[in-house]
């Protein structure tokens, strides 16, 4: 396994603005050679090609990046479907003026067009919703299992309170004897 040259051809730029990663980019660790490839393996040496970052600090930027991505498109779409609903609102009132058989047709056109668009953003609803309730469930998560107590005479925390109650240097009935 090495380097033929074949990778020269799809060597790519750095990207300007953006990580090469983020922009599709790919790396040969055999080649040394960032390259615009879509497959797998390296079409020069048959290596696996790297799509991550293996750096910490590079890796979560990339994710803020990809996240930051999926809320533009989704906020565009939804955007893009408000347009559509007003627009076929307006063609239906055109549509009205028209001959009896043609608006019939249309409105269920524009009927069948809504129940999709409304199909579709139920489900982008529904999607959001199990992302924000795993994301819920994962931050809810306890990270000790047992649950602390404070003493009634240190008013320190401990899980086992009743030995420490006991030897509490504090407790007024061991400070008698």
């Amino acid at each position: 396994m090495t380097c033929k040259g074949i990778c020269v051809r799809y060597k790519a730029q750095k990207p300007v603005g953006t990580g090469r990663y983020a922009s599709g980019q790919r790396r040969c660790q055999i080649c040394e050679i960032f390259i615009k490839w879509e497959g797998l393996w390296c079409p020069c040496c048959g290596y696996r090609l790297r799509t991550k970052p293996r750096n910490l600090k590079y890796k979560a930027k990339l994710r803020a990046r990809v996240e930051a991505d999926a809320v533009e498109i989704e906020t565009k779409s939804i955007s893009e479907m408000e347009q559509e609903l007003q627009d076929e609102a307006m063609g239906k009132i055109k549509v009205k003026s028209k001959t009896k058989s043609k608006t019939k047709d249309k409105t269920l056109k524009n009927k069948t067009i809504k129940e999709k668009t409304i199909k579709e953003k139920t489900i982008k609803e529904k999607t959001i919703k199990e992302k924000t309730i795993k994301e819920k469930t994962i931050k809810d998560k306890p990270t000790n299992s047992k649950a602390k107590t404070l003493c009634q005479h240190c008013q320190k925390s401990f899980v086992f309170i009743d030995k420490h109650e006991k030897k509490c240097e504090k407790n007024p009935i061991l400070l008698n004897q």
